[in-house]
């Protein structure tokens, strides 16, 4: 397996193929906070798969090229063998946090470090923008995605239960904010 991590830039646009984000969901991070400080457990939930492309409340994101060639933002994609395997969206925050709006890694190229490189990528960037660290979010039905981050080094700074419920009032799911501070 050849992999490589680049820059994408408008050349790039129009190469680009979908990603499948496609990830099962059979488990959920139940949080709490004691002490100042933030703790899950994992429970498990039926089994159903989720895909944020096909969830039509979601707001569409201007896409990549709407971070092409402007300052304190990019995007990298990571290739195996030439063909666009994942790729991560990020930009300086309003509190100078890297913060990564997106990352996705295709379903058939998980499990090979290719996040990890992604992650890895972003933290160059930041730190040679001088940024104190980077955060996300992303929901506690994530449970992979979750670990992964936690993996990495980053820790949950905050959770929100009511964001979802903005798309459905009776949505379950907890947004959760993750920081991995330099």
């Amino acid at each position: 397996m050849n992999l490589t991590i680049r820059k994408l830039t408008k050349a790039d646009q129009d190469q680009l193929i979908e990603i499948d984000d496609r990830f099962t969901v059979d488990s959920i991070l139940v949080l709490s906070m004691e002490n100042n400080k933030i703790h899950y457990t994992i429970e498990n939930i039926p089994c159903y798969e989720k895909s944020y492309k096909d969830d039509e409340q979601v707001e569409e994101s201007p896409g990549f090229p709407a971070y092409i060639d402007y300052p304190d933002q990019a995007v990298y994609g990571a290739y195996i063998d030439g063909q666009l395997a994942g790729q991560v969206t990020v930009k300086r925050n309003w509190n100078e946090y890297a913060y990564i709006e997106d990352i996705k890694i295709d379903k058939k190229q998980r499990r090979q470090g290719i996040g990890r490189k992604l992650i890895e990528q972003v933290i160059q960037w930041a730190k040679k923008n001088k940024m104190p660290g980077i955060m996300l979010e992303t929901q506690n039905i994530n449970v992979k995605a979750c670990q992964f981050y936690e993996s990495c080094g980053f820790e949950i700074g905050g959770f929100d239960l009511c964001l979802y419920k903005g798309i459905n009032k009776h949505a379950h799911e907890a947004a959760v904010y993750w920081y991995l501070i330099f």
